[in-house]
């Protein structure tokens, strides 16, 4: 069982218009289930990975956002907020072919509620294999949940995934996650550090192993892939696409590697699966709904480069 930790849900109004003018007028609309640790659990149904996503939800928006996960047959369980769930419009321009997202207000999440979803955690994380910690906080109190949460998994010897973002990042990468995935450039606003060049993501890379973190990645759209295995590193390229709308292909691709430790693949072929979900997501309108299928089409144009010393094959093992 694979537990997904969304600390920042996302209701998404998505409004569709035939042109951008001084009419605006659209001639449909419709909601969306969004955060980054519930796009993976999208992901990883399509992907027949038994998974459990937990999440704040609060006001009309949360109840909103709950009937359409519900609607998505995810499993979840809630926490609720006095706070309304945050909210977010999208506006989609079909003669440009243009997406364009306007984020709202975040919730406000008290110290009560912090505690009831640490109370929850624990017992989620006893009868999880892996968990995953993805998105932004709504409020820097929040940051206390991942930390617990990774200092939990610690305990009870569980994989820990960590995708998020912020003015905490440091001190949450320095608890030694198990598994780091993260945008270059969120990386270089949150680190405040120079990430321009190979040389010091190769760097970056040596200092997360020092941290105790077995497995990184570290995406940056359609630009090659950095990733690390203990202290080898590697460079992935990434396929050639028609790119509509990247929003989602970190988590498609979190979720690519999910599957491969879920499975016991070896590392080669989970991380090419990973950089294919995340372009095949690039390729449509909508947030991780790739079909394993039409991620593997992609497989033969990914590439894995060793950068610096060599590992060998008998050694390409998902072990962590």
């Amino acid at each position: 069982m694979v537990l997904t930790v969304t600390l920042n849900p996302l209701l998404e109004k998505k409004l569709y218009f035939h042109s951008i003018n001084s009419k605006n007028r659209a001639y449909k609309e419709e909601y969306l289930a969004g955060g980054k640790g519930i796009n993976v659990s999208r992901q990883l149904n399509l992907l027949g990975i038994q998974n459990h996503a937990l999440t704040f939800l609060g006001g009309a928006n949360g109840k909103r956002l709950r009937s359409i996960i519900e609607s998505e047959n995810i499993s979840f369980s809630i926490v609720s907020s006095k706070s309304e769930t945050r909210e977010a419009v999208l506006i989609f321009d079909e003669e440009n072919q243009k997406l364009q997202t306007f984020f709202g207000i975040n919730s406000e999440i008290s110290d009560n509620e912090i505690n009831q979803f640490l109370d929850k955690l624990e017992k989620s994380i006893v009868n999880s294999s892996i968990v995953v910690f993805s998105g932004s906080v709504p409020n820097k109190e929040c940051s206390i949940i991942i930390e617990k949460g990774i200092e939990l998994c610690h305990k009870h010897d569980k994989i820990s995934i960590l995708d998020t973002y912020g003015d905490n990042l440091n001190n949450l990468l320095k608890l030694g996650p198990t598994v780091v995935h993260n945008n270059l450039n969120e990386l270089k606003s949150s680190l405040s550090i120079n990430l321009n060049n190979e040389e010091n993501i190769v760097e970056l890379l040596k200092q997360l192993y020092d941290y105790g973190i077995k497995l990184a990645f570290l995406t940056s759209g359609e630009k090659d892939i950095y990733a690390a295995k203990s202290d080898f590193h590697y460079k992935i390229s990434t396929p050639k696409i028609n790119e509509k709308d990247s929003t989602g292909s970190g988590d498609a691709f979190v979720s690519g590697i999910i599957y491969g430790l879920e499975n016991s693949l070896v590392f080669s072929d989970f991380v090419k699966l990973a950089a294919a979900l995340g372009a095949e997501n690039a390729q449509s309108w909508e947030t991780c709904r790739v079909s394993l299928k039409n991620a593997q089409d992609l497989l033969e144009q990914i590439k894995i480069f060793e950068i610096g010393k060599k590992i060998k094959l008998i050694d390409d093992s998902p072990t962590i």
